[in-house]
């Protein structure tokens, strides 16, 4: 299945958030990812939203450990961002919340976040 495109979006757990406010970090790191993917492999963000828009949410333990991910990605060139909070409700402004990866192969994706545990 390496044609199957899928977005994996990684949340660290040593903040606290109420669930509301994961939920919606979460959808923000998903809409940037795929904007930023819709903008520069259109051929990706296609294959996605015919094929379901296939989404996984994984878990880490720190920031530390999300910037791993994050760095990981990047060397295999694969599409990032990170959500930072404006700190408006429940967290300091700026705290980085979590990462998107992809839209993307889902074998690159696998390359970077095989280990990592489902949130």
């Amino acid at each position: 299945m390496s044609d199957m495109i899928k977005q994996v979006i990684v949340v660290r757990r040593d903040i606290h958030m109420g669930i509301g406010k994961l939920a919606a970090q979460v959808a923000h790191a998903a809409v940037l990812g795929a904007e930023k993917v819709k903008a520069t492999r259109r051929e990706w963000f296609d294959s996605w939203m015919m094929h379901g828009q296939a989404k996984i949410v994984l878990k880490v333990k720190d920031k530390d450990e999300l910037m791993q991910v994050k760095s990981k990605a990047e060397m295999l060139a694969l599409p990032v961002v990170q959500v930072d909070d404006a700190g408006l409700t429940q967290l300091e402004p700026g705290t980085t919340t979590c990462i998107a990866i992809g839209p993307a192969p889902a074998d690159m994706i696998d390359k970077v976040t095989g280990e990592l545990k489902l949130l």
